[in-house]
């Protein structure tokens, strides 16, 4: 029986090297053959805009991708809040269909929900006014208007603000918020989640009543992925 695989928060960057080898070999090994990867968001620590794919670390993971759909694997990419700038460009490189955040697929007869997870943690206000402004239409155009060294520094600052952020915040404040996730089964209709985001692996409910998965990120000295027969 074929198997599918999510994924999230991968945060692939140059200075990554262990994280970024685990999962190239991750791509040739388990998931080549299964019958799909879906990628929940956050694979690249930072992206910049598809005009970037020339770089050479952009390069090599695009191709490890292409590798994995040309074998037969079906790939889906849906945004997380670090590379929510993926687009056209980058799906015809890897062979990967974009979803929308928030969409719902047929797992093992089961309904589910799939997001990446930060428009759950609706109690850090900051945040979700900041997501907001980003997301918007008038910004992205502005952003990806500019010449892409100004990108790259402007990308890196916001970065470096995101790691000050954690550090100072409580760790309850990053969290998804019960409220939001209830809400969000009940408006999708399902009875399966699975989102990243919050860097917390774990598994909650039974299955046919509001089981949620929260996928874990990847760290140097390991793989997480979960599969579903």
């Amino acid at each position: 029986m074929l198997t599918t695989f999510f994924v999230a928060d991968i945060h692939l960057h140059p200075a990554r090297t262990e994280t970024t080898q685990h999962f190239c070999d991750f791509l040739a090994g388990a998931a080549k053959g299964s019958e799909s990867l879906y990628i929940l968001g956050d694979l690249f620590d930072a992206w910049v805009g598809d005009d970037d794919l020339s770089d050479p670390f952009n390069t090599r993971i695009t191709a490890a991708l292409k590798n994995l759909t040309d074998f037969g694997t079906k790939g889906f990419f849906l945004p997380g809040n670090r590379d929510f700038l993926i687009g056209e460009g980058f799906a015809a490189a890897t062979g990967f269909t974009l979803l929308e955040d928030e969409t719902v697929i047929n797992v093992g007869g089961v309904s589910t929900l799939l997001l990446h997870g930060d428009t759950l943690c609706t109690n850090d206000h900051e945040y979700q006014a900041f997501r907001t402004q980003i997301r918007s239409t008038a910004w992205r155009q502005d952003f990806l208007s500019r010449p892409l060294a100004e990108r790259k520094a402007l990308i890196e600052t916001l970065r470096q603000h995101s790691e000050q952020e954690k550090q100072s915040k409580p760790a309850a404040l990053m969290d998804v918020s019960p409220i939001a996730v209830q809400e969000a089964f009940h408006r999708h209709a399902v009875t399966r989640l699975i989102h990243g985001h919050t860097h917390v692996g774990a598994r909650y409910g039974t299955l046919g009543y509001d089981e949620r998965w929260v996928l874990p990120e990847w760290h140097g000295d390991g793989c997480f992925w979960l599969a579903v027969p």
